[in-house]
C-alpha cells in the first residue's frame, strides 16, 4: 500500500514538473489579417509568403522563450467591410495583437476599434495618419517621407522645373498633399511645379495629360501610382515620346510588376526606397546584417525580397522583438508602449526610431533614391540615405 502510494505521488511530482514544460511548447499565435483574394490578393500572398518564411527563421533560433512563433491568417478578400468584421472577431477573443491588413482602405476602417484600449494593430499598408501614442503602428516609410527625400534629390541634381500626375483615388490624394508640403519647405523654393496633372485608376489612357505635361518643359516628373494604373501612366509617356527621370511609387517595386511592365519602364525611372535596393549606397553594419538575414530566409522559401515582403518582415520581426524583451503574456498596452519608446532596433529598412517617427520608426533619413536598371534587373543607388548626392560634397 504505502508502495503504491509512494507510486501516485511520484506520478503527481512527474505530471506537475511536465506540465508548464507543455504549456512553454505552446505556439504563439500572432493573428494576421491579410488580402488574400480579390484585388490586392498580390500584395496579401506576397505578405504571406514572407511571414511564413520569418516564422521558420526564428523557431530555428528559438521562439519567443522556447516557444514556437505561429502566424494564424485570415482572409479579408480585400474588402475594409471584411476587415472589420475579423478585427471585432479578435477583439471579442481579447488578443493583444492584430498583424495587417494589406491595405490602407482595410486599415484605416479598423483602426478606430483599437483607439483607446488596443489590441496593438500594426498595419501591412503605409498609407495612413496614425496617433502618435496610440495602438495603431504602421509599415515602411510615410509619404511625407518619400516625397521630402525626393524633392531633396531633385534640387541637388539641379532639377527646377517639375510636372506631376495623381491618380485621384485615397493614395494619390495622400502622396500629392505630400509632395506639396515638400515642395513648401524653404529649401526648395528655387523648384517651381510647371504642371499639375490628375487621372483616375481606371483610365484607358493619359496620353492627353503627358502631352500637357511635355509641353510644359519639366526637367522632371513624379508620376504616381501602383500597379496597373502605373503602368497606364508610363505608356501615356512613352506614347508621345516624353523621356524624363520619373519618380513613381516604391509600391511598384516588385518582381511581378518590374517584369510584366519592362518595355513600359521610363528609361530614367527612380524610386524612394528602402536600404536592400540601395546597391552603391553606404549601409551600416547592422542593417546589411538584417538584409542579408531578411534575403536568406526568402531564398530558402523559394522567395525573392521586393516592397511587398519587404514590407511584412520588419512589423513582424518588431512585434516579435517586443515579445522576447517582455515575455510572451505581454498585455497589448504593454506592447504598445514598448514600441512607442524603440530607439535603436535595426530592422532590414535600416535603424529605427519612434521617437523621430512615431508610429512608424522610420523616415527620410531610413530612404534612398533609387534607379531601376532593366538590363541588370537591379536597383542602384542615386543618392545616400536622405536623398543627397551621393559623393556630394
Amino acid at each position: 500500500m504505502k508502495k503504491m502510494h509512494g507510486l501516485v505521488l511520484s506520478l503527481i511530482a512527474a505530471i506537475s514538473l511536465a506540465a508548464p514544460t507543455a504549456r512553454a511548447a505552446d505556439p504563439y499565435v500572432i493573428n494576421t489579417i491579410l488580402s488574400l483574394t480579390g484585388n490586392i490578393a498580390f500584395v496579401g500572398s506576397t505578405q504571406m509568403q514572407a511571414l511564413k518564411a520569418l516564422e521558420t527563421q526564428v523557431n530555428a533560433a528559438g521562439g519567443i522563450k522556447g516557444r514556437p512563433v505561429s502566424f494564424a491568417f485570415s482572409d479579408d478578400q480585400s474588402s475594409a467591410q471584411t476587415a472589420v468584421q475579423l478585427a471585432h472577431d479578435l477583439i471579442a477573443r481579447n488578443v493583444p495583437i492584430i498583424l495587417g491588413s494589406s491595405g490602407p482602405t482595410s486599415c484605416g476602417a479598423m483602426a478606430p476599434l483599437v483607439a483607446d484600449n488596443g489590441p496593438v494593430l500594426y498595419c501591412l499598408a503605409n498609407g495612413g495618419d496614425p496617433v502618435p501614442g496610440g495602438y495603431e503602428f504602421f509599415t515602411l516609410m510615410s509619404y511625407e517621407s518619400q516625397l521630402a527625400v525626393a524633392v531633396r534629390y531633385f534640387r541637388e541634381r539641379g532639377y527646377h522645373r517639375l510636372a506631376s500626375i495623381f491618380a485621384t483615388d485615397a493614395g494619390g490624394q495622400g502622396a500629392e498633399k505630400a509632395l506639396q508640403a515638400a515642395l513648401a519647405l524653404p529649401e526648395n523654393k528655387s523648384i517651381e511645379l510647371v504642371s499639375q496633372q490628375h487621372f483616375t485608376t481606371g483610365d484607358a489612357s493619359t496620353s492627353a495629360q503627358m502631352a500637357v505635361i511635355q509641353g510644359a518643359k519639366p526637367d522632371a516628373l513624379v508620376a504616381w501610382a501602383t500597379g496597373g494604373p502605373a503602368a497606364t501612366l508610363f505608356r501615356g509617356a512613352r506614347d508621345i515620346g516624353l523621356d524624363l527621370p520619373t519618380v513613381t511609387s516604391p509600391g511598384n517595386l516588385t518582381g511581378a510588376f518590374l517584369k510584366q511592365y519592362a518595355p513600359l519602364l521610363p528609361p530614367q525611372i527612380i524610386f524612394p526606397a528602402v536600404p536592400y535596393y540601395a546597391t552603391g549606397a553606404p549601409t551600416d553594419t547592422a542593417t546589411k546584417a538584417a538584409v542579408a538575414k531578411l534575403t536568406s530566409a526568402l531564398t530558402a522559401a523559394g522567395a525573392e525580397p521586393d516592397m511587398i515582403s519587404i514590407s511584412a518582415w520588419d512589423p513582424a520581426m518588431l512585434l516579435i522583438e517586443a515579445l522576447q524583451t517582455l515575455g510572451p503574456d505581454a498585455s497589448a498596452a504593454k506592447i504598445r508602449d514598448h514600441l512607442v519608446n524603440l530607439k535603436g532596433w535595426t530592422g532590414a529598412d535600416g535603424v529605427y526610431d519612434f521617437h523621430a517617427a512615431p508610429q512608424r520608426g522610420i523616415g527620410e533619413n531610413n530612404v534612398v533614391m533609387v534607379h531601376w536598371d532593366v538590363q541588370k534587373n537591379a536597383g542602384v543607388a542615386l543618392s545616400n540615405f536622405g536623398g543627397a548626392l551621393l559623393n556630394a560634397k
